[in-house]
């Protein structure tokens, strides 16, 4: 730990990480001061911390990097995959307060501060991510103001948890609205005609931004809608295909968006991401099924089944589709997670629709299966627009 870290925990008030099953791990505070609940869960990116704390799909969570020193490239306004960090809370096992990149604008412990963030560092993150991997992701609870451990442990038990809740209304936009890039995409994919344009609709279930940046430099016009949009006001602005975003929690906490994007199977070409893949496999007459830990990070082996091609991937999800529970001569499997054989994308074997669990668009993360991006401007066909 360098003098400057000591020097900030010597000022920084004590923190504390207590989980529901009665673990405690202790550290300061670098973050908002406050108290907030969510599930447990560790990411295993070496960097890109901007982006994860920007992601949606982690609204109703604590997140955890297993990477040991965070913070030490600051924060700028561009990376970023929403307008505000969505996590409850942050844990590190060492900050650093001096942000070392040309293209830094603020520290991150600024920019927690300044979104009402708790932060915590000084855990021992390796003790805490096998304690999760063991026992299974879980309800805690960060606070910088109980120090009552005891009394903890109670709040992080009464809290909600992510089974049946629904997260995506509180991610989601509160209108429709035309996506216009402020930024290019980072890595433009280079295949795709960019003098084809096709009008794309984005449900936002939590829309990570670099989606919407590389499917408007393939040359889409897209217009982002709430989760809440009926497939009548969809279908009513005659896209030439349908985009199912990520987004948090629970995919069995949004039936009014299953009963939505069952409405739209077959009406246009679908593409589903991640919450957006769940939510189409339950459309479909499927089913899904909390993991034990989860998928979190930016190092994620998948295996396409059609070419025996394997990519590392960028990955933020609780949940898993059940492929057995869904139609063998409907759908089929295409995608699988090389470190526990679950489901990571399917398509309609009769419909223009394909879906997958992870991320393509990265950020961060490697840029291995943006051809996924490719496919779906394929499957809408010549442009209506």
């Amino acid at each position: 730990m360098s003098e400057m870290t000591r020097a900030m925990s010597r000022e920084n008030p004590r923190a504390i990480i207590a989980l529901e099953d009665g673990t405690i791990f202790e550290g300061t505070s670098f973050g908002a001061p406050g108290e907030k609940t969510g599930e447990v869960v560790f990411n295993t990116s070496m960097t890109g911390y901007q982006e994860i704390l920007t992601d949606p799909s982690y609204k109703g969570q604590i997140v955890t990097m297993t990477y040991p020193l965070i913070g030490n490239y600051g924060v700028n306004e561009d990376d970023v995959e929403s307008i505000k960090p969505h996590l409850e809370g942050f844990v590190v096992r060492e900050y650093s307060p001096i942000g070392s990149n040309w293209r830094a604008q603020g520290s991150l412990s600024q920019f927690l501060k300044s979104h009402g963030i708790p932060g915590i560092e000084g855990v021992d993150t390796r003790a805490l991510t096998k304690h999760i991997r063991t026992a299974g992701a879980m309800k805690a609870i960060i606070s910088t103001e109980d120090m009552n451990t005891a009394r903890l442990i109670e709040k992080a038990k009464a809290s909600p948890g992510l089974i049946g809740r629904d997260l995506v209304k509180e991610v989601t936009c509160l209108g429709p609205y035309p996506w216009e890039s402020r930024l290019p995409a980072p890595f433009p994919p280079p295949f795709a005609s960019r003098d084809r344009r096709h009008r794309v609709i984005a449900m936002d279930f939590g829309v990570k931004h670099n989606i919407l940046r590389l499917l408007d430099s393939l040359g889409c016009d897209i217009t982002v809608v709430p989760a809440s949009t009926t497939a009548d006001e969809i279908l009513s602005l005659h896209p030439d295909g349908i985009v199912l975003s990520n987004g948090p929690g629970d995919p069995e906490g949004v039936p009014y968006v299953i009963e939505t994007v069952r409405e739209l199977i077959g009406q246009k070409p679908i593409l589903g991401i991640c919450l957006g893949h769940q939510i189409l496999g339950l459309a479909l007459g499927g089913r899904t099924y909390k993991l034990k830990f989860g998928h979190h990070g930016a190092n994620h082996p998948v295996k396409n089944l059609k070419n025996a091609k394997v990519s590392i991937t960028a990955q933020n999800h609780g949940f898993c589709v059940d492929i057995d529970s869904l139609s063998d001569e409907e759908i089929e499997l295409t995608h699988l997670n090389l470190n526990d054989q679950t489901v990571e994308g399917m398509r309609h074997r009769k419909l223009p629709i394909i879906s997958i669990q992870f991320h393509p668009e990265a950020s961060p993360g490697p840029h291995d299966a943006l051809y996924l991006f490719e496919d779906f401007i394929e499957m809408m066909g010549p442009s209506t627009g």
